[in-house]
């Protein structure tokens, strides 16, 4: 194998500048050969969700932000190809519907955690609700929140709570047995023009492509620092936040893929449960009343 992943070269410490962070891998891997090493890791990931599902006392979230066009999409695709269905829970949450905006922001995440023995998936997250909101601040009228009636009213202070309180809730589900995975996936803006490019180049791409897109990406600047501020302030031992590089998309599925398996594969007192003496004194009963059928 010519090439090493480390999950603690990804892990989001101290204050974040995104300008700093590489959005290319730092090997070199051809892209067969990635195909075929995520073929293997997935199917260790795999068997580790069905030995979590017999456990039955833990759960993993699994979080994913990025730019548009960074790759979320496929790379949730491509690295859970092999589970089984009945374990995995997979949300995309989008704008607010009334009914969510009738809650506070958190509700709508927190019904659609996954139970005991299972893995969610939210593409896109709670994370919106400090980087949208916050490039667009008019958004949070509709919240219909006390004191905030217009942008103007919205201050530092007040992101600084919403920090505190997503870090509470993350603290509260890892307190409670699930195990929080956060992953931004770190594109270039070069690369990200390429592929809106390839979206409008592509006729069986084009239904992928907005004008809404251009919009948000003259807006490029103003998401990497909401990003980076709310990475650094977010990024908890608890419930970490990893910086995957995202301009070659085999590579970015390797990464994300090995950094579950290596971490997950810590949790070694996550096993199958042992058969009552009973049942296991009679398994060879057992055996022999189904060869004598």
């Amino acid at each position: 194998m010519s090439y090493s992943i480390n999950p603690k070269d990804y892990q989001a410490t101290g204050a974040i500048d995104l300008s700093k962070v590489a959005t290319t891998p730092h090997f070199s891997i051809e892209k067969k050969e990635a195909k075929k090493e995520l073929a293997k890791i997935r199917r260790d990931l795999a068997d580790f969700q069905t030995k979590l599902f017999a456990h039955d006392r833990h759960a993993v979230l699994c979080c994913f932000q990025g730019m548009d066009t960074s790759g979320k999409d496929s790379l949730i695709r491509e690295v859970f190809k092999d589970f089984n269905v009945r374990g995995v829970m997979q949300h995309s949450f989008k704008v607010p519907t009334d009914l969510e905006l009738s809650h506070g922001y958190l509700w709508r995440h927190y019904i659609a955690l996954p139970s005991k023995g299972s893995f969610g998936i939210f593409n896109r997250t709670h994370y919106e609700n400090v980087l949208v909101t916050r490039v667009h601040p008019q958004y949070l009228t509709s919240e219909r929140l006390p004191g905030i009636y217009s942008s103007d009213d919205v201050t530092q202070d007040f992101w600084d709570m919403r920090y505190k309180q997503i870090n509470d809730f993350e603290k509260e589900l890892v307190e409670n047995g699930t195990y929080v995975f956060k992953f931004f996936l770190h594109l270039s803006k070069k690369e990200q023009k390429n592929r809106l490019l390839r979206r409008l180049n592509l006729p069986e791409k084009n239904w992928k492509f907005s004008g809404g897109d251009l919009k948000e990406r003259a807006l490029w600047d103003e998401y990497q620092k909401c990003y980076q501020e709310a990475i650094s302030n977010t990024s908890k031992d608890h419930a970490p936040w990893y910086i995957i590089p995202a301009d070659d998309k085999p590579s970015s599925r390797l990464i994300v893929a090995t950094i579950l398996t290596q971490v997950l594969s810590q949790f070694d007192h996550i096993q199958f449960p042992q058969l009552d003496q009973e049942t296991r004194s009679k398994l060879g009963e057992y055996r022999k009343m189904l060869e004598n059928e």
